[in-house]
């Protein structure tokens, strides 16, 4: 018999979303990723989007400390990036797949990512085994082309190239 909570992942594996890397700075100011798939945009006015940590994890304790975040929308040839800030700190033994750059604000944004935003930490909230960052956004950054890196049932995808709806034209 299967638990609620496996349950709950395959369900949750049946939905694809994209992949993100939330960046913040550690104590030292050492960039520090997080791979995400649990974010979502929450408001146009102001402009917020929210990111879901678990209490274990090293970004949580950061963001606490930071109050600031990036949001690093990854491209699809960029799944190495993705699995390399999916493992845990202490199992990342070589340098990351990919250099960081800053922002003027200093948070570290994806080198090549299809799109950044800068955020302030303005709102928080207790859910369960996690904390929901609401994160007002200071700066945007969109790559004039490029493809989304895709997750669907614990495998990274690209999009098909042809569009289901509308028709092209």
């Amino acid at each position: 018999m299967q638990s609620p909570q496996d349950l709950f992942r395959q369900a949750w594996g049946r939905f694809p979303t994209g992949v993100a890397i939330v960046s913040t700075l550690e104590e030292d100011g050492t960039p520090h990723g997080m791979t995400a798939n649990s974010i979502t945009p929450v408001s146009l006015e102001p402009l917020l989007v929210l990111v879901s940590v678990g209490h274990q994890r090293n970004t949580y304790r950061y963001l606490r400390q930071r109050g600031r975040f990036g949001l690093n929308f990854l491209a699809e040839g960029q799944h190495e990036v993705a699995l390399y800030y999916a493992r845990d700190p202490k199992e990342r033994i070589t340098p990351p797949p990919v250099p960081w750059e800053f922002a003027p604000s200093g948070t570290p944004r994806v080198v090549g990512a299809l799109a950044f935003m800068d955020c302030v930490v303005s709102q928080t909230c207790e859910a369960g085994d996690h904390t929901l960052f609401i994160g007002r956004v200071e700066a945007i950054e969109v790559s004039p082309d490029g493809r989304p890196l895709l997750y669907y049932q614990r495998r990274f995808y690209a999009i098909p190239p042809r569009p289901l709806y509308p028709p092209e034209a």
